[in-house]
């Protein structure tokens, strides 16, 4: 039997003595054009590539007795054990085991040798006659599949094709006079057709090839930007107008390079990059023309040219952050918009509402800030000091000696001076060092 594949022809050789009923079924089925059109639903590197199934799902299908016109013989049939034929090699067919010990109409090829686990469990028939048909395995086996071993893109039998067929054909066996047509309709799942050529750079030139992978590698790069927020959009463009001026003298400053480049023409903007803690120059900076050519003429004039003892380097800006600054000014920036409704309590798009709000803000807290200075004041003309939490008791028994203390407690005071007196009439009476202890 010949199997026609999306991927190659397989010529294969049957087992019909060994294996009779395997084989009867097997070129019945494919005299019924029953094969054609069938996925490889199931592809394992190195180890299986499932298919016979119609519908594509590994759960279907039926034996060529379950298919006669009388419509009474049973849809599987025992699995044949004697003689015992294992998996010892690559390129062999075996027909798959329903689960209860019987075959139906899916068929398997073993792609690596020495799969014994297989043996027991599901019949060999056959095997794969000539060398172009284990290219067809390779290619099988290398298949990108999903989790469940299912083909991204479709690998269909086409068409079969017997060569020899020693059975006779049942009396209500009804041999289709020509091949089905190809399905018209989608299987449903998200799986490449077959017959969608992959290769995107069939029929181009080295050249076109080159050009097309740079672009497609500066799009992939430029989505890797927006998604981790260096650019706002992979869409945008850095700006045409704008100049890179980079290896600049330290002493170099804006006005410097803004009457330098003054002479290709208007300048809109000039500015050096500096550290935001020292403001030292970091010896780069940009140049904004009012015109694109002005900034073209520049940029082939200028490179390479001397500057305060430096030679220059300039290219076309490829930033963007002095755009979204741009757009962040003219209030387009729409994160910055978003973070501020939500900071403001708004859910409609309305600058000057927003604006309202903002002042309404600022107002509320300045006048939380005056509230507080008038306090301040008025502890300060009231000679106290501004409440502060309660001392610890540590804290306070040192506080009971200082002389603040005794100040702000008269009560206490007047207690405390009294029993010194008394301590001191006390001790005039007793030794002097007592009273000398008494004094200290």
């Amino acid at each position: 039997v010949i199997i026609e594949t999306t991927v190659g022809d397989v010529i294969l050789d049957l087992y019909t003595e060994e294996r009779a009923k395997s084989c009867y079924n097997f070129l019945k089925l494919c005299k019924l054009k029953y094969y054609n059109f069938c996925r490889f639903h199931c592809i394992q590197e190195n180890f299986v590539a499932q298919t016979g199934d119609p519908t594509g799902t590994g759960e279907g299908g039926s034996s060529v007795t379950g298919l006669l016109e009388d419509g009474g013989g049973p849809e599987y049939f025992d699995m044949e054990i004697v003689p015992k034929i294992r998996h010892t090699k690559a390129g062999l067919v075996s027909m798959v085991n329903n689960g209860f010990g019987q075959h139906g109409s899916q068929f398997l090829f073993t792609l690596a040798p020495g799969l014994d686990s297989l043996d027991g469990e599901h019949t060999v028939f056959g095997e794969v006659a000539e060398a172009d048909g284990f290219s067809v395995l390779e290619k099988l086996s290398g298949a990108y599949c999903d989790g469940q071993g299912r083909p991204f893109q479709d690998i269909l039998i086409t068409h079969t094709i017997i060569l020899e067929d020693p059975y006779p054909d049942p009396t209500a066996l009804s041999v289709p006079s020509r091949s089905p047509s190809p399905p018209t309709t989608s299987r449903g799942d998200f799986t490449i057709a077959a017959d969608e050529d992959l290769n995107e750079f069939r029929g181009l030139n080295e050249v076109e090839i080159e050009a097309r992978i740079k672009s497609k590698t500066t799009k992939t790069n430029l989505k890797l930007l927006e998604v981790i927020g260096d650019i706002h959009s992979a869409e945008e463009l850095p700006p045409e107008n704008v100049l890179f001026i980079c290896k600049l003298h330290p002493r170099t400053n804006s006005e410097d390079l803004a009457v330098i480049f003054a002479k290709f023409g208007n300048v809109v903007s000039a500015e050096i990059i500096r550290d935001q803690k020292t403001e030292d120059s970091l010896c780069y900076g940009f140049v904004e023309f009012d015109n694109i050519d002005d900034c073209s003429n520049a940029y082939f004039k200028m490179d390479n040219v001397l500057i305060d003892d430096r030679r220059i380097h300039v290219d076309f800006c490829q930033s963007l952050a002095n755009k979204a600054r741009s757009q962040r000014d003219r209030g387009n920036n729409f994160e910055e918009d978003d973070a501020m409704k939500q900071e403001y309590g708004l859910v409609f798009d309305n600058m000057e509402l927003l604006q309202q709000a903002m002042r309404k803000k600022a107002k509320e807290a300045r006048s939380r800030n005056a509230n507080k200075f008038d306090e301040g004041e008025k502890i300060k003309r009231r000679g106290k000091k501004s409440p502060a939490r309660s001392p610890s008791p540590l804290h306070k028994s040192r506080r009971l000696h200082s002389p603040d203390y005794h100040r702000d407690n008269r009560h206490y005071s007047s207690h405390k001076h009294s029993h010194k007196h008394h301590s001191k009439s006390t001790h005039h009476k007793s030794k002097s060092g007592h009273k000398h202890r008494s004094e200290k």
